[in-house]
């Protein structure tokens, strides 16, 4: 089961819309192996389990820039689309209850957790060059200074310059 679907192939089709990381219903039916009408089907016969957080349909302007990112036309004739959550990945697992379904939704939440995990480690690297381009920053007015300093010691000095003529 563990060929049944790769991390790599996962990771490519989580997307960031509304500041959430979200899956497409047709990325998701096809990882899990059914049709997307069939997804979204059993996802209807069970709203109550999908709440607005879990689930969202994509507008027509958010489908359309979706569409320059992924390789695939046809999302941009859809005429509904589905973004699920984390949770609602989760969920689905409920939903269809299929083994191959338990062990994709397996393979997706790992997908989402390391993920989640790089973004951790970014932002802490993020706040360390933060950091070191403050402690930069400080020094190097110090360094102008002197250089500045340096420069002054290096010109010639100023000789008073002597009268010509009657004084």
């Amino acid at each position: 089961m563990k060929k049944l679907v790769k991390h790599e192939v996962i990771e490519q089709r989580i997307y960031l819309i509304r500041g959430q990381r979200i899956m497409l219903d047709r990325d998701l039916a096809q990882l899990y192996g059914v049709e997307t009408r069939v997804l979204n089907q059993a996802v209807r016969r069970n709203r109550d389990r999908f709440p607005d957080d879990f689930i969202f349909s994509l507008t027509r302007r958010e489908i359309l820039n979706l569409s320059q990112i992924v390789i695939s036309s046809n999302i941009k004739h859809a005429p509904n689309v589905f973004a699920f959550t984390e949770q609602g990945v989760a969920m689905l697992s409920s939903v269809l209850r299929s083994k191959r379904a338990a062990h994709v939704n397996i393979a997706i939440m790992r997908a989402f957790v390391k993920l989640r995990q790089v973004l951790s480690l970014n932002k802490d690297l993020a706040l360390k060059l933060s950091d070191l381009e403050r402690k930069i920053e400080k020094h190097d007015s110090d360094i102008q200074a002197i250089f500045s300093a340096i420069r002054q010691l290096m010109a010639p000095p100023e000789t008073p310059k002597r009268r010509i003529g009657f004084y």
